[in-house]
C-alpha cells in the first residue's frame, strides 16, 4: 500500500513543494538525527516501546502526519517533516529507528555514567585533599 503523495517524484501543492520519495540515505540520516534528539532527553525506552507497539500501524502513522502537516510545519521545516512522513511508509525504516534509538540511547547512558564516574572521583580527591590538608 502507498501514500496517496507518492504519485510523482515532486509535485506542487499551495505553491510549495510536496517530498513524495525519500532516498534510504535521506531517510537514515533523518532517522539517526531523531534517534539521537530522542536519547538526548532520555526518552529511549518510551519511544522504543510506542513505536514498537504501533509498529503495524506505520502506513497509517505516516498518513496521520501528512494529515497534520499544515499544522506541524509551523514547527518543523516542511521538507524535513514530509521526508519524515514519507519514510514511514517503509517498515525497515522503522525497524532502523528503532534500532538508533536504542543504540543512540545506550550510547547516551555509557557517557552520563562516565561522567557521573568522573565526578565522583573528582569529589574523592577533593574530599582526599581537604583532609591533607587539615
Amino acid at each position: 500500500m502507498r501514500s496517496i503523495f507518492t504519485y510523482a517524484h515532486w509535485r506542487e501543492r499551495d505553491n510549495m513543494d510536496v517530498i513524495v520519495e525519500v532516498s534510504k540515505d535521506d531517510a537514515h540520516e533523518l532517522m539517526d538525527r531523531t534517534a539521537k534528539f530522542i536519547a538526548e532527553r532520555r526518552m529511549g525506552s518510551a519511544a522504543i516501546l510506542l513505536i514498537e507497539s504501533l509498529k503495524p500501524l506505520n502506513f497509517i502513522a505516516s498518513q496521520i502526519l501528512y494529515m497534520i502537516a499544515p499544522f506541524a510545519e509551523l514547527i518543523f521545516k516542511p521538507e524535513e517533516y514530509q521526508k519524515f512522513a514519507c519514510s514511514l511508509e517503509d517498515r525497515d525504516n522503522v525497524k532502523y529507528l528503532v534500532n538508533k534509538i536504542d543504540e543512540k540511547d545506550a550510547e547516551f547512558h555509557k557517557k552520563l555514567k562516565a561522567e557521573k564516574k568522573k565526578a565522583k572521583e573528582l569529589k574523592r580527591k577533593k574530599k582526599e585533599l581537604k583532609n591533607k590538608l587539615k
